[in-house]
């Protein structure tokens, strides 16, 4: 199975946030919808995700206040991604490899859906 299926199954939608909101209204947007991760975009293009873990880590454990810090000054900027003719498999093997649990789908540079491992589990 290649991962366009799997987002013609799951569907496509992907919660993003701009880098200049603050980690609070992040958060709020996570909490709404009940996700745990966020891809960064600025003027159509993604420049970052922000996970639970980049708040756990970035934030919580500096003491830097979520109301204060802005999305940009904590998201990862190095994102790993896939595209839609990649296989399920190897893009399972490449978030365990690098041991995070949500993958962005790229086409032609443009975000078209994103992955999870939980999405991979539900389709085997």
């Amino acid at each position: 199975m290649h991962v366009k299926q799997l987002l013609e199954s799951k569907g496509s939608e992907v919660y993003t946030i701009s880098p200049d909101e603050t980690v609070y209204q992040a958060l709020q947007v996570m909490a709404k919808k009940e996700i745990g991760v966020l891809v960064v975009v600025e003027n159509a293009k993604m420049v970052g995700i922000l996970s639970e873990r980049d708040y756990a880590r970035k934030v919580i454990l500096k003491g830097k206040h979520s109301q204060k810090t802005l999305v940009k000054e904590i998201m990862t900027t190095h994102v790993i991604h896939t595209n839609p003719d990649q296989k399920v498999q190897t893009s399972l093997a490449l978030m365990t490899k690098n041991r995070f649990r949500h993958l962005p789908v790229l086409k032609d540079d443009q975000l078209v859906g994103i992955i999870s491992i939980e999405d991979v589990r539900r389709m085997v």
